[in-house]
């Protein structure tokens, strides 16, 4: 028998030692390391002093050291479900690209649209946002502008400005000859379509500006402005859409394991009309501040009145498309898994009737992942040649004069996916699973939501609204993903504190953070549009507020409409109770 042992209600003591104070020590001293790492790492992403990557590796050596977790759990949280969806993704994003589906799908819907200033905004704003759905919102946007600019080029090499004088229409007469136009007394003439038509009067927007006027400068501004944005949109709709959205989804998927609200469908049926209402609205703002209120005038869809430079842009555009040639085999092949891979995904569980999962015995087990990589892999396998053709095509638009030999050279090649995999988002995405996970098992989370205890008497959307705008002011000088990755365990634990649903904070957050839309620095679809020298950063800051603050309001109206029957965001659920139980053990 051990005589120096001790009990007494406090705890055990041992020779004078506390024992329960001795746990208690331990426990604020992992707290304290967990604390000092998730500091340090977000210094380093919003200071940007290494590349966004590098700082994810924070968490590699200092929890270890620390002893918060072993290096073998810290290095399992940097490969998750969300890396295979994503790589699967970029499989078919790869050949999208490679084959230029993406440029004939911009044309097509920008020929649809016509060459009316507000229409070809809208026309562009569409098409980024059906490619940003499947694409990164970077990529995206470095696929559209050089389209976008071929055309604003086209517009500024005509020299004529589509003002009071410029809006007189040209007709096509029955001889051929053109009509309708009061030409001014001016020595200027220019020739269309075989005649002598005298320039409009115009006055230049400055001396040494590159824009014959201030109204095209203006459709230029407009126009690029309105790509980003629409970038930013689309890459809401989807689970893949952009890095923020599958940060989230693992996150949430890792603290709430017994939730099985979040997937594919779920989130689509939820993003999808914000992504529309704010398409619309984004495009009237845009519409109101370059281009003004005349909306009839700069959106007629009436193909009998055109001005001359709207028949030019028009034939820009079709003779672009003419150069992409017909529709290839390999489009085609692309195509159709663009399409197989959105239907099994809808399809896996759609949740009011049994999904594809159930014809399999063990449930559970396929995720949207699986079908991302099997889908990505069958691309390296599929040889780009039709079969029993004599020849290969090569991309449409490639300038290459070489033609792969190989008559079973697949759709994409290694190089093709290596090209296009952000493997920096990949770490930067299992940095913050790793937070994540020390801030579970160190009690950080805890310890935090419980100190934001005070704001319990707040009723849920207000604390959803505070949410939303300080995560979208954050992220106008921080990274989007950087910015999530800080913000979700910490609204977790509120959300756990005040009793409230985590998704009521949670998904509208998550949208939010990506409206950091006001500066070049905000994300990298600005910084590739500001690149191009149309706008300058008092024209974001002054059209991205506008946008940002639609984002939020549009985010606040579907959570408290129809988020709270798709999600049951009334109720505290059962999911987050147990994971409420066991986090305070």
């Amino acid at each position: 028998m051990i005589s120096n042992v001790r009990k007494y209600d406090t705890g055990i003591h041992v020779e004078g030692l506390d024992l329960g104070k001795l746990h208690c020590c331990m426990k604020a001293q992992s707290l304290a390391c967990c604390a000092y790492v998730l500091i340090v790492t977000a210094v380093y992403w919003v200071s940007e002093a290494v590349p966004l990557g590098a700082a994810a590796l924070v968490p590699a050596f200092l929890y270890p050291l620390f002893g918060v977790l072993k290096s073998s759990e810290v290095a399992a949280e940097y490969c998750k479900d969300t890396t295979l969806l994503l790589m699967g993704v970029i499989c078919l994003a790869a050949s999208i690209e490679k084959w230029n589906l993406h440029k004939r799908i911009a044309l097509r819907m920008v020929m649809i649209a016509g060459a009316k200033p507000g229409m070809l905004v809208l026309g562009f704003m569409c098409c980024t946002v059906f490619l940003s759905m499947w694409l990164s919102n970077t990529s995206t946007t470095a696929m559209v502008m050089p389209i976008a600019e071929a055309v604003l080029q086209q517009l500024i090499s005509t020299g004529v400005a589509d003002t009071q004088e410029d809006s007189e229409t040209v007709e096509a007469t029955e001889d051929g000859c053109l009509s309708g136009m009061a030409f001014p007394s001016l020595p200027a003439v220019k020739h269309l379509t075989g005649a002598l038509i005298p320039e409009p009067k115009k006055e230049k927007e400055s001396k040494n500006s590159r824009y014959p006027t201030k109204r095209d400068h203006m459709i230029c501004k407009c126009l690029s402005l309105s790509i980003t944005y629409a970038a930013t949109i689309g890459g809401l709709i989807t689970i893949t859409g952009t890095s923020t959205n599958l940060i989230f989804a693992e996150q949430f998927n890792n603290r709430y394991p017994d939730a099985k609200v979040i997937n594919f469908g779920t989130w689509f049926i939820f993003s999808f009309p914000i992504a529309i209402i704010m398409l619309l609205l984004t495009w009237v703002w845009l519409h109101f501040l370059f281009l003004g209120c005349n909306f009839r005038e700069t959106c007629s869809l009436s193909k009998k009145r055109k001005t001359r430079r709207e028949m030019l842009s028009e034939r820009k555009i079709h003779d672009e498309y003419i150069k992409l040639g017909p529709i290839s085999y390999p489009e085609v092949v692309t195509g159709v898994f663009f399409i197989l891979m959105t239907l099994l995904w809808f399809t896996r569980e759609p949740g009011f009737v049994p999904g594809w999962t159930s014809l399999f015995e063990k449930k559970g087990y396929r995720t949207d992942a699986t079908v991302s990589v099997l889908l990505g892999f069958l691309l390296f396998l599929i040889p780009a040649r039709r079969p029993f053709s004599r020849a290969p095509r090569t991309p449409a638009g490639d300038s290459s004069t070489e033609r792969d030999p190989d008559p079973m050279a697949p759709m994409i090649t290694w190089k093709d996916f290596q090209n296009l995999m952000p493997w920096e988002i990949v770490i930067l995405v299992g940095g913050g699973y790793a937070l994540a996970a020390g801030c579970k098992v160190s009690g950080l989370s805890v310890w935090i939501g419980r100190q934001l205890e005070p704001m319990s008497g707040l009723p849920p959307w207000m604390v959803t609204l505070l949410a939303c705008l300080l995560v979208s002011a954050v992220t106008e000088f921080a990274s989007n993903p950087a910015t999530l990755t800080v913000f979700l365990p910490i609204l977790s634990a509120l959300s756990e504190t005040l009793q409230i649903n985590p998704l009521h904070t949670l998904i509208p957050a998550t949208m939010c953070v990506s409206f950091g839309v006001m500066l070049p620095v905000g994300n990298p679809p600005n910084a590739i549009v500001f690149s191009y020298g149309h706008v300058q950063i008092s024209d974001m800051v002054k059209a991205g507020f506008g946008v940002n603050l639609i984002g939020v309001l549009v985010v606040m109206l579907a959570i408290m409409t129809w988020g709270v029957p798709l999600f049951n965001l009334t109720e505290y659920p059962d999911w987050a109770i147990a994971r409420n139980f066991t986090g305070s053990l």
